[in-house]
């Protein structure tokens, strides 16, 4: 189970740090809000190719 992130320098994130609790976690937010970002980290983190 994933229960921190850490993403610096990736895209337009300069440094973020998330932490998760166990259960359903939902991202929500505004278009340009940075959701694909996090995504893009994550699937980076899960062996991905970057673009």
């Amino acid at each position: 189970m994933l229960t921190q992130l850490y993403i610096r320098d990736f895209a337009i994130v300069h440094e973020l740090s998330l932490t998760f609790d166990s259960g359903f976690t939902v991202l929500t937010g505004e278009t340009g809000a940075g959701k694909s970002i996090l995504i893009d980290a994550l699937a980076l983190v899960l062996g991905g190719r970057a673009e």
